[in-house]
């Protein structure tokens, strides 16, 4: 049995490339792939939903919402609900295309068709 194809004699550039360059450099965090994750379904989440669904702490949290916030992916908002502070946390468009675009990626390596 040959792993060769027809293409495999072909340069990389002639064959196209690999899927893997898609991935988002940013997701290669498993904390931040399932805090992006948490975000892509939801408007926004409050920080404590998101601690808990992620199985992190606070400070873990803080620190990769404040990664992703400075790359453009994450937006951080701050209020009050009655006299407790709150925060809560949303995807921008950046950060919706961006998690699309890895997952699409994700896939591709995979071989598995893409569900839209």
């Amino acid at each position: 049995m040959s792993l060769e194809s027809p293409e495999s004699s072909a340069s990389p550039a002639a064959r196209g490339r690999h899927p893997r360059h898609a991935l988002a450099p940013l997701l290669s965090s498993p904390v931040r792939l399932s805090i992006v994750a948490a975000l892509a379904s939801v408007d926004k989440a409050e920080f404590g939903y998101v601690r808990d669904l992620v199985e992190i702490t606070d400070s873990v949290l803080s620190k990769q919402a404040a990664a992703l916030e400075e790359a453009g992916w994450v937006a951080v908002a701050k209020g009050r609900v009655g006299r407790r502070a709150r925060t809560w946390l949303s995807l921008t468009d950046e950060g919706r295309s961006g998690y699309r675009r890895h997952l699409a990626a994700l896939r591709a390596i995979a071989g598995l068709p893409d569900p839209g």
